[in-house]
C-alpha cells in the first residue's frame, strides 16, 4: 500500500524495526545505499525478529533507481527542516515516504529537488532535535493509513 524509504540507513536495530512495521502494515520497505550495516547484522536480525520473510525489502542503489523502479504515486520527505506537518498532508496508497539517515538527515540538495510542498516534519517541542527513526516512520505509516480506512487490516 505504501513505500517506506530509508536513505542510506546508519543503525541496524531501526531498520530492523522498521521491517517489522512494514509486516505489519503491508508497507514495502526500499533501503537506498550504500547502507551503514550489512543486511546480515545480528542487530538488524533481533529488532525484525522473523519478520523480515514477511516483509517486501528492495535494495536500490540511488533514490533515482527507486524511483524509476518503483514509480510511487507520490514520494514525501520527512525532516526536521519541513515546514508542513504531517498532520495536515493528504496521503494516498502508493504513496512513498522518504527518511535520511539516522545522524544526518536528508541532503538539503534532496530536499530542494523534492520542494517545500513535499518535506514534511513531525510536530516536536521548541529545541527538540528529531525523534527516533523507526518512530518517526511509524507515526507517518499509521496516519497515512489511518486515512485508507486501514485497508487490510484484520479485525
Amino acid at each position: 500500500m505504501f513505500h517506506v524509504v530509508l536513505f542510506q540507513p546508519e543503525i541496524p536495530p531501526n531498520t530492523g524495526n522498521i521491517i517489522r512495521l512494514c509486516a505489519n502494515t503491508g508497507s514495502a520497505l526500499h533501503l537506498i545505499g550504500p547502507l551503514g550495516f550489512d543486511l546480515d547484522d545480528r542487530k538488524l536480525r533481533r529488532a525484525g525478529l522473523d519478520y523480515r520473510e514477511w516483509a517486501t525489502l528492495q535494495l536500490h542503489d540511488s533514490l533515482a533507481a527507486f524511483q524509476t523502479t518503483v514509480q510511487p504515486v507520490r514520494l514525501w520527505a520527512l525532516s526536521t527542516k519541513g515546514t508542513h506537518s504531517f498532520a495536515h498532508a493528504r496521503f494516498e496508497a502508493g504513496d512513498a515516504f522518504l527518511f535520511g539517515p539516522e545522524t544526518r538527515g536528508l541532503p538539503p540538495e534532496l530536499l530542494q529537488a523534492i520542494g517545500e510542498a513535499g518535506v514534511l516534519r513531525l510536530p516536536m517541542v521548541a529545541k527538540s532535535r528529531s525523534l527516533n527513526l523507526s518512530n518517526t516512520v511509524a507515526v507517518v505509516i499509521y496516519e497515512a493509513w489511518r486515512q485508507q480506512g486501514f485497508a487490510g487490516a484484520s479485525r
